[in-house]
C-alpha cells in the first residue's frame, strides 16, 4: 500500500484511460491534489485501493450505436402502420355508428306504427264490441238503423286503416 504522487496523464497511463477520466475519478473518489512546480496537478492515489475498470472506448459503441438506430426505425415503421390501422378501425367504427342511428330511427319509426296500429284496432275492437252488444239488447226497426250506421262507420274506418298500412 504504497502511496503514489502522479498527474492526470499517469495515473490515467496506469489505469488504462484517458486523462481527463482521471481527473473525473481523483475528484469522485476526492482524492488529495496538489500543484507541481511547473504548474501541473498531482494527485495523491494509492492504486491497490482503487478498484476501476475502465469502459471500453466509443469505437466500440459504433455497432451498439448502428444496431439502436435501426431498432429505432423499425419502430417508427410499426407506428406508422398502427396509425393507419388505428385510421381504419375508426372509419369502421363511424360506418357502424351512422348504420346504427339509422336502424335505431327506423325502429323508433317502427314502434310508431305498432302503438298507432295497436290503437286503432282498440278502437275498432271496442266499436265492433259496441255493435255485437246493441244486437244482443234488442232487434227493434230503430237499434237496426243505429246498427247498420255503426257497421258503417266501422267498414269505413277498416278501408282507412288499411289505405294507412298500404301507404307506409
Amino acid at each position: 500500500m504504497s502511496v503514489e504522487i502522479l498527474t492526470y496523464a499517469a495515473l490515467g497511463a496506469r489505469l488504462n484511460i484517458s486523462a481527463a477520466a482521471a481527473r473525473s475519478l481523483a475528484r469522485r473518489l476526492h482524492l488529495p491534489r496538489s500543484l507541481s512546480d511547473d504548474g501541473k496537478a498531482l494527485v495523491s492515489v494509492d492504486l491497490a485501493e482503487i478498484r476501476h475498470t475502465p469502459h471500453p472506448p466509443a469505437g466500440h459503441r459504433a455497432g451498439e450505436a448502428f444496431q439502436l438506430r435501426a431498432l429505432i426505425a423499425t419502430l417508427q415503421a410499426e407506428i406508422v402502420q398502427l396509425e393507419a390501422r388505428a385510421a381504419g378501425n375508426r372509419a369502421d367504427f363511424e360506418y357502424e355508428r351512422e348504420r346504427a342511428d339509422r336502424l335505431m330511427a327506423e325502429l323508433l319509426q317502427a314502434t310508431a306504427e305498432t302503438t298507432a296500429t295497436k290503437q286503432a284496432a282498440a278502437r275498432l275492437e271496442g266499436e265492433v264490441t259496441a255493435l255485437r252488444t246493441a244486437l244482443q239488447a234488442g232487434s227493434s226497426n230503430e237499434n237496426h238503423g243505429n246498427s247498420a250506421r255503426r257497421l258503417g262507420h266501422v267498414a269505413a274506418s277498416l278501408v282507412e286503416a288499411d289505405r294507412r298500412a298500404s301507404r307506409g
